[in-house]
């Protein structure tokens, strides 16, 4: 017996994929209340009440139903899902879902079921009576009454628009395009979007910007808006694809990863729109890997249910709007089921790219990624957000690793146990825990990045990030009025049980390895080497690590610090490279002077989000 749903699927072929969709709704059957309307998977909450937190758990796997039975798979629960629809729209049943008053989580749900009565109609929408399907337009016309969050949720409204027209029902009597210009106002170039007028660029990017607009180039009928969605989704494609290591996993960055595979999305929203923006064989094999990656980890609960977290169940990692139906979101990874077998897609054989040899410059975003053994690293301006619990390490930190993820603190007051994984942190009293958590500026020039951010309003930091070959290097220049405790952390990797480890400390160098892996953080100050064990369940993907550390005291007046840092696969017999030189931080602000320009997300956001 599998273990899990997705645990002996190979993920080779399109049957392979449409297997995955009912393995993962299997186990959602025994939650549906008695009307349909309500999945109720744990009595944890999110910031929304519990009606809205159970119409999710019913209204997300419809993002993987509906294109499983549009490409001519079966589903033999439609009508629990007719319904529920009924029962949850209609406010004299027990189930009603409830009224939308402002922003409201119910409108995110709803974008769902407006997916599904646009791709299979005849199942979820055409056999309700004339009661049901008054009380759903009712139920639609509602949340599109009201004000969505200004940010990819402007989708939302589209597709529930959408779906209100399929249906005969009377057109808007505002500004139907209204929602698709404020989204317009987001593209910052290359490709990519900001999510709102916010400082963050993530996996909204993918699975939220570029999918909605992908769907809406199929089936809204607005020739114009869907060229260019198609035109930006190719150009997308060709850096998004750099986040993506060879093994299939992806670069954890930001925040909603308990979404998990919907990432996937983005590949199959490219075929499903026929948007050949590398070959198909390479779309494919992204696509798959990527499913092959997350089969293998452990990420359900005991009854097969889809947990939150990332790599393991991990409630630490959530955010306020997390509820147990979330992560169904990951059903977005089935969208092109909704295609034939003989699509180029499906028919082409799955081929994986040589990576990049040199760094690779991301602009819009501010990063510089570099495809390394094993993995590959983010080098990142920072982005800000801070918002929702944690966002500051997901946003933040200098590094970020497909293989070693990051960790987000779990207790601002234990510096001797902070992680600070690719984070210069501080404190004042050694107990309360400082980082980045908003840039002053943040610019790129070439492969190399630059900011500058305050972790105290009094304290100022410049920031320089380098890659160098396997390496990258780190440079600082902290100017503080009082005396600071100082932790700077290399990359975290899983900590393995009875002490099965080896640490070499010597002045400013701190390399551990585990039978699996190696992480070496290189001073080239006055800081002290040191293993820090921090507490467990604060990295994204192991829920026991360990992180090579400089510590150290600064003085008042001006300190600058540097390191390199590596993290990679262990491989027996091969030795490290060479420490790389370190470089001269004026010739760095020269370079800046010269070449050196504003990161697009970081520039001119309508709001300012710190």
């Amino acid at each position: 017996m599998p273990t899990t749903p997705l645990a002996e699927n190979p993920f080779l072929c399109r049957d392979d994929v449409a297997r995955a969709v009912g393995d993962l709704f299997a186990p959602l059957l025994s939650h549906f209340s008695a009307s349909g309307a309500r999945v109720r998977l744990s009595p944890t909450a999110a910031h929304f009440d519990m009606a809205a937190a159970e119409m999710e758990g019913f209204a997300r796997p419809l993002w993987g139903l509906a294109p499983l039975v549009a490409g001519g798979g079966a589903f033999a629960h439609w009508e629990l899902y007719r319904s529920g629809l009924a029962a949850g729209t209609d406010p004299a049943h027990p189930d009603y879902w409830g009224d939308i008053a402002g922003t409201d989580q119910r409108q995110v749900e709803l974008a769902a079921i407006a997916f599904a009565m646009l791709l299979v109609p005849q199942h979820i929408w055409e056999p309700l009576d004339a009661a049901a399907k008054g009380n759903v337009i009712a139920y639609f016309q509602m949340a599109r009454a009201h004000r969505f969050v200004d940010s990819n949720w402007h989708f939302f409204r589209v597709l529930i628009d959408l779906a209100l027209s399929r249906c005969g029902a009377a057109p808007d009597p505002g500004d139907a395009s209204a929602p698709l210009d404020r989204l317009e106002s987001f593209y910052i170039g290359d490709g990519w979007y900001r999510d709102g007028a916010t400082r963050c660029a993530d996996h909204y990017i993918p699975f939220a910007f570029h999918f909605y607009g992908l769907v809406y180039a199929v089936l809204a009928g607005d020739t114009e808006r869907a060229a260019r969605y198609r035109a930006r989704a190719a150009e997308f494609a060709r850096s998004f694809r750099h986040w993506c290591a060879p093994d299939g996993a992806i670069l954890p960055f930001g925040r909603s990863l308990t979404y998990r595979f919907a990432i996937a999305g983005f590949w199959g929203a490219l075929a499903y729109a026929d948007v050949e923006a590398l070959p198909w064989g390479e779309i494919k094999g992204y696509y798959l890997r990527n499913l092959r990656w997350w089969a293998r980890q452990p990420i359900f609960d005991r009854d097969g249910v889809l947990s939150i977290g990332f790599a393991y169940p991990n409630l630490m990692l959530s955010e306020g709007y997390n509820s147990a139906g979330s992560p169904y979101w990951a059903m977005k990874a089935f969208l092109p089921l909704a295609l034939c077998p003989d699509h180029p897609f499906w028919a082409a054989h799955e081929t994986t790219p040589e990576p990049a040899t040199a760094p690779v410059p991301l602009a819009a975003p501010g990063m510089v990624v570099q495809h390394l053994p094993g993995h590959v690293v983010a080098l990142s301006t920072g982005q800000q957000n801070r918002e929702w619990r944690g966002l500051v390490e997901k946003y933040g930190k200098f590094a970020y690793s497909s293989r070693y993820g990051f960790s987000v603190e779990a207790d601002d007051r234990h510096f001797d146990k902070a992680a600070s994984d690719g984070m210069l942190s501080f404190s004042e009293d050694g107990m309360h825990v400082r980082m980045r958590e908003v840039n002053g500026s943040a610019e790129i020039a070439g492969d190399r990045l630059r900011a500058v951010w305050h972790p105290y309003d009094d304290v100022r930091v410049e920031t320089f990030l380098i890659p160098a070959g396997d390496w990258h290097i780190r440079l600082h220049e902290v100017t503080t009025p009082r005396r600071l405790a100082t932790a700077e952390g290399g990359f975290a990797i899983a900590k393995p049980d009875h002490r099965a480890w080896t640490e070499i400390i010597a002045g400013a160098r701190a390399e551990l390895a585990t039978t699996s892996d190696v992480s070496v953080i290189v001073g080239n100050d006055a800081r002290a080497g040191c293993i820090v064990s921090p507490l467990s369940n604060t990295n994204i993907m192991s829920p026991r690590t360990l992180v090579p550390q400089l510590r150290g005291t600064l003085e008042p007046g001006t300190t600058l610090l540097g390191c390199a840092v590596l993290a990679r696969p262990r491989a027996p017999g091969i030795a490290l490279p060479p420490v790389p030189a370190f470089p001269d931080i004026d010739d760095l602000r020269r370079f800046f002077a010269e070449n050196g320009r504003t990161v697009p997300v970081f520039a001119d956001p309508r709001r300012d989000p710190s």
